[in-house]
């Protein structure tokens, strides 16, 4: 009996410690890369930048998760989900110092290291959450979303007040998240120690799959939807603070409006994966992500700042549905987690190679057209695309079902 109890303490003790585990990573994936936004000028100034360099704080973590996605997922084989969290923090952590080291080059290193952090928080989440959480894949997914998104609202709106009260700047403003990065790593590492058995599951199933994500047409729809939901966000988070600037709103304005598309984006992202978790197909969610998403440019081209506060809710709604349902996907269109994580990779290689031209594209449309219209047809553009891969994506169909 005693032994019983002992077993029962000892799970419900695990089962907090796998909840933290998902919080803590989920708010580590967007915060160092949007608190970037707010502050992109004292930056510029500081180091002397150009627009293309600029830009590249953004892109360069696109473009590692690009590069880098697909390995990710076949060394999780390997080395078991657990360890590669583990790795992606110290990673993680180490480009958070460096980047506030205090030269171009560093900032430049430091945003590899980074992008190689969270690519590899990113692959792994989803495989994480279906291998320990298999009956509350939606409520998990959502808690996922929510920690991921609340942290980039607070990095949003207060980046540029954490500089001041840490009398830093801008590398007070960044070099917070340090902060929430050894926290994670701690807590992962208590997981390790915790059950080491759990730690080493993975291992023995993931190696079991020899299924080829690349040569499923259904792997192919989910990955490009994630793409480019995700040039979309990243265009905003980018190039939000500057065009605003031209439209004359204060910085700080600026990184406010960023808080609340983040903040709006907090419910939606909680109640969309349950919601949707239950729905045969998601055909329906696609339209309206879409319809919103167009809406928000045109907003934008006929109306510039006017309105930007309803804008900014319309933008957080449907980037908030939509990165869900990405997530989503990757559990529920496939059959087990070793295809979750494969999934995840090779949609996140795909999908943030086309996000991360998102960025320099959209800026470069301004230096031809200073009005910015040019840059928000090209979004609006990009959304017409989405809506055709969503529809294919949201079909009730398993990425193993179609060769």
């Amino acid at each position: 009996m005693m032994k019983n109890e002992v077993k029962k303490d000892a799970s419900y003790v695990l089962l907090i410690i796998n909840v933290l585990v998902v919080i803590l990573i989920s708010s580590n994936l967007r915060s160092p890369i949007v608190a970037v936004s707010p502050v992109l000028g004292e930056v510029r100034d500081a180091l002397k930048l150009d627009n293309f360099q600029v830009s590249l704080l953004t892109s360069i973590p696109l473009f590692m998760f690009a590069a880098c996605s697909v390995l990710v997922s076949r060394f999780s084989g390997k080395l078991g989900l657990n360890r590669l969290l583990m790795y992606s923090l110290i990673i993680l952590s180490m480009g958070l110092l460096l980047r506030i080291s205090g030269s171009v080059w560093l900032l430049f290193l430091g945003s590899l290291f980074i992008g190689l952090g969270i690519c590899i928080g990113n692959v792994v989440t989803p495989g994480y959450v279906k291998n320990n959480f298999p009956g509350q894949i939606g409520l998990m997914t959502g808690i996922f979303a929510v920690s991921m998104n609340l942290t980039a609202a607070l990095a949003s709106g207060f980046s540029v007040k954490i500089g001041e009260w840490t009398g830093l700047g801008w590398r007070g403003s960044l070099g917070v998240w340090l902060v929430i990065a050894v926290l994670g790593l701690l807590v992962v590492i208590l997981e390790l120690i915790f059950n080491k058995r759990a730690s080493e599951q993975p291992k023995a199933v993931l190696r079991a799959s020899g299924f080829n994500m690349f040569k499923s047409s259904q792997a192919w729809n989910i990955s490009i939807f994630m793409g480019l939901q995700s040039l979309f966000y990243y265009c905003m988070v980018a190039w939000l603070p500057s065009f605003l600037s031209d439209y004359h709103m204060q910085a700080e304005s600026s990184g406010w409006v960023l808080f609340i598309i983040q903040f709006t984006m907090i419910p939606i992202t909680f109640c969309c994966p349950i919601i949707a978790g239950k729905m045969k197909d998601q055909r329906i969610m696609i339209l309206f992500i879409c319809a919103l998403m167009f809406g928000s440019t045109m907003m934008f081209i006929f109306f510039k700042s006017e309105w930007i506060y309803v804008n900014a809710v319309i933008i957080g709604i449907s980037n908030g549905l939509s990165f869900s349902l990405s997530i989503l996907f990757f559990s529920t269109r496939t059959k087990n987690s070793i295809n979750a994580v494969k999934i995840s990779g090779m949609a996140q290689s795909v999908g943030y190679l086309i996000a991360a031209f998102g960025p320099p594209v959209f800026g470069k449309l301004h230096d031809r057209d200073t009005s910015w219209n040019t840059s928000f047809y090209f979004l609006s553009t990009a959304v017409l695309f989405m809506f055709y891969f969503g529809m294919k994506a949201a079909r009730n169909r398993c990425v193993e079902d179609q060769g």
